[in-house]
């Protein structure tokens, strides 16, 4: 189990370890739906500012475009090497970490143990969040991603799924090859999110601290999310290149980004960890652990 714990020993004061290899974006999605299977553009480029919807539900979402980028740092930890290039086709993704309004909204109640209803949900199980991606889903009315019985996810579904490992890193790096969205240094880390040396011991409202390039909040911290992946320490030596989903199965499920608890170190953007999906145990930091959700995206092929 690579459980998410404070690093005392670890150097917060990482040195520029920028990984090799351009990244090719391509146009940005202009709208979520259940449409085709995405498509690629062939003029790649940066957008200045990322276009956003709002749900029928109100939740925020981003959409992030198709591309290609290097996963994963040879200079970083044993299962996040070897960095490859993955591309991924374009998706909406939550712009904020799901709230707590939120979450009690769909689900009837709020399993957090600081309640505060514009933090981010936390005590939250990976079973539990998939089960909200399901009735957000019924909500909008769309197909569910998620088997009710076995928890097995449809990614060819319209609804509401949590994002690969491989699509969360994407959006978090944001265009970027540093070891955070904002460059190397992570004494700007504290700028963007909330983590250990900053945040009090506590989570903090969503969205007050300053966004990636994608204007996707609190990826670096506040708390670690929950990926669909099942996790597997050697994954990346034989994983697929094109929208890989991670193993077929395993004990436990990956999670991504930092949290209130972690040292600058793990809020890295290819650091990785994992727990088993029913965890119920505080004492390992599971009161530090939320998610957001993804979908699939519809393309204007017309431009």
């Amino acid at each position: 189990m690579k459980v998410r714990e404070p690093r005392e020993t670890a150097a917060d004061g990482r040195v520029s370890r920028a990984l090799a290899g351009a990244v090719l974006l391509v146009a940005l999605a202009l709208g979520c739906g259940e449409g085709e299977e995405p498509e690629q553009q062939a003029a790649p480029r940066r957008p200045d500012i990322a276009e956003q919807i709002t749900t029928k539900t109100g939740v925020e979402m981003v959409l992030i475009p198709a591309g290609e980028f290097i996963m994963g740092d040879d200079a970083g930890e044993d299962d996040e090497k070897p960095a490859r290039s993955v591309r991924l086709s374009a998706l909406c993704m939550d712009k904020y970490e799901v709230t707590q309004r939120h979450y009690e909204a769909l689900m009837g109640r709020n399993p957090s143990k600081r309640k505060e209803p514009d933090s981010p949900v936390e005590q939250v199980s990976w079973r539990a969040a998939v089960k909200y991606c399901n009735m957000r889903s019924l909500r909008e009315g769309l197909e569910v991603c998620y088997d009710p019985d076995t928890l097995e996810c449809d990614f060819s579904a319209g609804g509401y799924r949590l994002p690969t490992e491989a699509e969360w890193e994407y959006a978090c790096r944001a265009g970027t090859t540093t070891d955070y969205s904002f460059g190397n240094n992570p004494a700007d880390l504290r700028r963007y999110v909330w983590f250990k040396d900053n945040s009090g011991k506590t989570t903090h409202p969503v969205g007050q601290r300053q966004p990636n390039p994608w204007a996707l909040h609190d990826m670096h911290g506040n708390v670690a999310e929950w990926c669909n992946d099942s996790y597997n320490e050697t994954a990346y030596q034989q994983a697929e290149s094109q929208n890989p989903r991670g193993p077929a199965a395993g004990e436990e499920r990956v999670l991504r980004g930092g949290s209130w608890l972690d040292t600058a170190e793990a809020c890295r953007s290819s650091a990785r960890y994992s727990e088993p999906p029913g965890l119920a145990d505080v004492c390992f930091g599971y009161d530090a652990y939320g998610f957001r959700c993804v979908r699939r995206t519809t393309l204007n092929t017309s431009e």
